[in-house]
């Protein structure tokens, strides 16, 4: 849900600067300025970008992380008037759309996942690289820390989320090695829970694919979070706000993420009309589906970008316009 970028360089800022601004160029047909919803604010690198691209655009920015909304008050402060804050999880995007003054809206952005601010923080917990409390809650006033998963989730509830949100194979040697480890004493550290995993997982499978503990923590940051359930729930609601000719873009890093968006992308664009079904003219432009896809599958970074920007090297990049309204 950010930049994902050392420098924090917004990812592959070109694509969605050149995907986003048709839809955001001018004022909308009844006359007032359009409208950008970044679902995942972050440090507002995308934002600032199309904000100064579209000089009449009403951003409302997202984050349900309270250094988000700080970024996003500078931001507001570079550009008065036109930006509105909402310290929340995505999900909610109609209720603060609604609440914003608007009915519908001319584009929406997710930058999904781990945002470089909460990556570069260790105190907050997502990395396993140095030791911090095992925390992983975007939102800080949330009351499940994947401290509280970890030492009290059973086995097999555990496995389950390991194998389903981090695909990891192992999962159920996982579980069951935390859940030893845990009745000595609670675990309470990144480094030690990262430690555990390592030591769980065959030797053989140590030796490829980065370090071991990267699927595990990804799960338990997306339980924490629930990541998966919040999107599922964003992204069709953000694309019944579209207005005609407005367009919403997803960054995804990994597959899960993409997967969601795909198939809720997939399903706007299928054409329900049944086949041999004869159409008068008339109906023949309000015939097909609604939404048509921006992208070809999904779109990756070039070479410059990865050199510019090594934490975009998992990005899939998808996007859909609304050519009208559903009938």
């Amino acid at each position: 849900m950010g930049e994902h970028a050392y420098a924090h360089v917004p990812v592959m800022a070109g694509r969605v600067t050149a995907l986003l601004l048709p839809a955001l160029a001018g004022p909308t047909p009844d006359g007032r300025p359009p409208v950008l919803v970044d679902a995942t604010l972050g440090r507002g690198g995308h934002a600032r970008i199309l904000l100064e691209a579209a000089p009449e655009l009403q951003l409302i920015g997202i984050d349900a992380d309270a250094a988000g909304i700080e970024a996003g008050r500078a931001l507001a402060a570079q550009y008065p008037g036109r930006v509105t804050l909402a310290h929340a999880f995505y999900d909610d995007i109609a209720e603060i759309v609604a609440g914003a003054g608007h009915r519908r809206i001319q584009a929406v952005l997710f930058d999904l996942g781990v945002s470089s601010p909460q990556l570069d923080d260790v105190s907050r917990g997502f990395s396993y690289a140095q030791d911090a409390p095992l925390d992983m809650r975007m939102d800080q006033s949330a009351e499940l820390t994947a401290e509280r998963v970890v030492n009290t989730y059973p086995a097999p509830d555990l496995a389950r989320v390991l194998a389903e949100f981090g695909e990891e194979r192992f999962a159920r040697r996982i579980a069951e090695a935390v859940v030893r480890e845990r009745a000595r004493e609670p675990i309470t550290g990144t480094l030690r829970l990262a430690t555990i995993v390592k030591d769980a997982i065959p030797a053989a499978a140590r030796r490829t694919g980065g370090n071991p503990a990267k699927r595990t923590f990804q799960a338990l940051r997306i339980e924490v979070n629930d990541e998966l359930g919040a999107l599922a729930r964003a992204v069709p609601a953000a694309l019944d706000l579209l207005a005609p000719g407005g367009r919403l873009l997803a960054l995804a890093y990994h597959s899960l993420e993409d997967r969601l968006v795909k198939r809720e992308l997939v399903a706007r664009t299928a054409d329900t009309t049944p086949p041999g079904v004869p159409l008068r003219a008339a109906d023949l432009a309000a015939s097909g589906p609604p939404f048509r896809l921006l992208t070809r599958g999904a779109e990756r970074p070039d070479e410059r970008e990865l050199a510019a920007n090594p934490r975009s090297a998992s990005v899939r990049l998808r996007a859909i316009e609304r050519i009208r309204d559903s009938t």
